[in-house]
């Protein structure tokens, strides 16, 4: 049983003209799920650029998706507003993030978000095994919401939305 007739990965035989035990997948053989050629979804990048848009068109039920995947995964260290004072940071499991409300996000592209959670930066990991890409897109889509609401001015509504708040 421990040493069964079979060939391991990558085992030498001599069935195949290479010594190879296995054939290697024929050129542009793309896996099954595997097919991503909108690098606009996938890797936030328009004309290898960051992406300045979202993939998708904003809806209520697309921001609220965003702040559902943002309250569970990214306030534990950003907090729910954003400013990096989490309850992982406050009990001090890890180093504070910076503000979303900083001038440097604030300025950066929406791609810039997807492209962090995807890939991680700095102390913070990957989410790409945990965040599916439509859930990092809304996630993103939140965080610039987030951010037009928490600098928002007096004199940015409406005649009407300023009554209803006297």
């Amino acid at each position: 049983m421990y040493d069964q007739p079979r060939y391991e990965p990558l085992e030498g035989s001599d069935f195949f003209e290479n010594g190879q035990s296995s054939r290697l997948p024929i050129d542009g053989t793309i896996a099954q799920g595997q097919l991503r050629l909108d690098k606009h979804l996938y890797q936030g990048m328009v004309n290898g650029e960051l992406a300045t848009t979202l993939p998708f068109e904003v809806t209520e039920e697309f921001l609220l998706r965003g702040q559902q995947r943002f309250d569970i995964y990214c306030s534990p260290c950003h907090d729910q507003i954003g400013r990096g004072n989490g309850v992982v940071v406050l009990r001090g499991l890890k180093k504070q993030p910076p503000s979303l409300h900083e001038q440097r996000l604030l300025e950066s592209p929406v791609g810039h978000f997807f492209d962090v959670s995807t890939n991680g930066f700095g102390a913070m990991f990957s989410y790409a095994s945990r965040i599916s890409v439509h859930d990092r897109w809304a996630i993103a889509g939140y965080i610039r919401a987030l951010q037009l609401s928490q600098s928002a001015k007096l004199e940015d509504l409406s005649a009407e939305d300023r009554k209803h708040l006297e």
